[in-house]
C-alpha cells in the first residue's frame, strides 16, 4: 500500500477541489448527448470499453456508479506488457496511460452514453498530458477503441463537442486502437470504495461522484454499490 502514497496532495490538489466546487472548464449549459451512437442491444450483451483520463482511481469509481456497468478494472493501456507496472508507468517512459476497462451491458447503456460521462464527469479532456495535480503522458486523455464502430462514435462525438464549443478550450483526447490492456496491481482496484477518506480521493475524486449525482442522476445505479 505504500506505493499509493506517491499521489501528490497539496496546493495543486486544492486548486482542483476549488475547480470542482465552483465549476467545470466547459461552457454553461446542458451537456449534449452524442448525435452518433451505437444502438442499444435487444438482449443482454456484455461489451467492453477502455478509457484513459488521469488517475484511474476516480475514473473507475465514476463508471462503477453507472446503471448497466457490470465491472470496471483499473489498468494500463498504450504500452507493452513487460512495462505495465505502476512504478515503471509512473516514469512516463513506457507509453502507457492509466486507464480503465469498462464492462457494460449494451442493452442498458450505450457506448455513446459512456462517452458522455467520460467527457462531462470523469475528467477534463482539454488538459494535455496531465489531469489536475498529476502530470505526465501516463495521465493523458485517450480513448482506446476495440472496434471500428467505437472509433467512429468517439471521433464523431469529439467533433460534435468541439464544434459546439462545449468546452472553453479544444479537446485534446486521442482516439487510438487498443493494442492491449493490463490490469493494475491489486491495491489500485476499487481504491475509492476502500479508501474514501484518503486525501487525494477526497479532494479529486469524491467531487466527481457528486457531479455525477447532480448532473446525471438518471444514469446512476438504482442501489448504491450494486452491479
Amino acid at each position: 500500500m505504500t506505493n499509493t502514497l506517491s499521489r501528490p496532495v497539496g496546493l495543486a490538489t486544492a486548486a482542483v477541489l476549488a475547480l470542482a466546487v465552483v465549476g467545470s472548464p466547459r461552457a454553461a449549459g446542458r451537456f449534449p448527448d452524442p448525435v452518433r451512437d451505437t444502438p442499444k442491444s435487444a438482449a443482454k450483451d456484455w461489451q467492453t470499453a477502455v478509457f484513459a483520463g488521469g488517475c484511474f482511481w476516480g475514473v473507475e469509481a465514476v463508471f462503477e456508479a453507472l446503471e448497466g456497468v457490470g465491472d470496471v478494472v483499473s489498468g494500463y493501456a498504450g504500452g507493452q506488457a513487460k512495462t505495465a507496472h505502476y512504478e515503471m508507468v509512473g516514469t512516463g517512459q513506457t507509453g502507457h496511460a492509466e486507464s480503465v476497462k469498462v464492462t457494460y451491458d449494451a442493452s442498458q447503456i450505450t457506448y455513446g452514453q459512456l462517452l458522455k460521462v467520460f467527457f462531462s464527469i470523469a475528467h477534463d479532456p482539454t488538459e494535455l498530458n496531465r489531469q489536475g495535480p498529476d502530470e505526465g503522458p501516463q495521465y493523458r486523455s485517450s480513448i482506446f477503441y476495440g472496434t471500428d464502430e467505437q472509433k467512429q462514435v468517439a471521433s464523431a462525438y469529439i467533433s460534435q463537442l468541439n464544434g459546439a464549443h462545449v468546452f472553453k478550450k479544444p479537446i485534446v483526447t486521442t482516439v487510438v486502437p487498443l493494442q492491449g490492456f493490463y490490469a493494475a496491481e491489486d491495491y489500485h482496484q476499487n481504491f475509492l470504495k476502500l479508501h474514501p477518506t484518503y486525501p487525494y480521493i477526497v479532494y479529486n475524486d469524491l467531487p466527481k461522484l457528486e457531479a455525477l449525482k447532480a448532473q446525471l442522476p438518471e444514469m446512476m445505479k438504482k442501489k448504491a454499490g450494486t452491479k
